[in-house]
């Protein structure tokens, strides 16, 4: 028979199931309510930035993996600054709250029980991504939209950085085992933990690459001038 402190202990949905979560209360939010907030907001930053992004300029219109790049800076600006922006400032008190993002988090957290529990990498990774990753993303969109000639050095300091913060949180729970997820569970595992937060590898990589020949061009004309002007003088 369970005594009084192991079922306060597992009164969660979260893992390892003996996690000691004392403020937790459940969600009044189902899971599907949730995920449609998420998307649908998600979808309307794409759409108008799509839109947007479609415009004539000066230089003439972005090409259609500009335009891609600039709607994910878009999307990233929104989850960074406001979802994650959310975690930053409320993780303390998140088991216990219920408002939306909150609810938010603690649906998210059954991939990532770590989040529930403020655990100190978490916390830390967050804040910087919220405060940095998340105005920089904005301010990505714009130099993108208006073709400042820093635009793909800024491109190549976020997605750097979101690099570098997925890889470790995918190693760094590795080294965990693990264990604050339910092993292989399609929504909680897969969807949630894996493919959630493998975007952030998958696409930031693919900027780097872009932003690598954007600026080697750059630097190959920039030489090319400097050694006609030389030959000239």
């Amino acid at each position: 028979m369970m005594d009084a402190t192991t079922v306060n202990q597992v009164l969660h949905p979260y893992w390892p199931r003996d996690l000691l979560i004392p403020t937790y209360v459940a969600n009044d939010r189902s899971m599907s309510e949730i995920l449609m907030f998420l998307f649908s907001v998600s979808g309307l930053f794409l759409l108008v930035t799509w839109l947007i992004s479609g415009r004539r300029g000066a230089t003439g219109r972005l090409s259609t993996w500009r335009r891609l790049a600039v709607c994910w800076f878009a999307v990233c600006g929104f989850i960074h600054g406001v979802i994650e922006g959310w975690f930053s400032l409320y993780y303390a008190i998140i088991p216990g709250d219920q408002s939306f993002l909150s609810q938010l988090w603690k649906e998210y957290s059954k991939g990532d029980s770590r989040y529930v529990i403020a655990d100190n990498f978490t916390v830390c990774m967050e804040t910087v991504t919220a405060w940095l990753w998340g105005p920089f993303s904005f301010w990505a969109v714009y130099a993108l939209l208006t073709n400042k000639p820093y635009r793909f050095v800024l491109q190549l300091i976020i997605s750097l950085g979101q690099l570098y913060g997925a890889v470790l949180y995918f190693f760094t729970e590795h080294r965990d085992g693990y264990s604050h997820s339910e092993l292989g569970h399609p929504i909680y595992f897969w969807f949630y933990f894996v493919f959630m937060n493998v975007l952030w590898i998958v696409i930031p990589f693919l900027l780097i690459v872009d932003s690598w020949k954007q600026l080697s061009a750059a630097q190959t004309n920039t030489d090319i001038i400097k050694s006609q002007k030389s030959k000239r003088n």
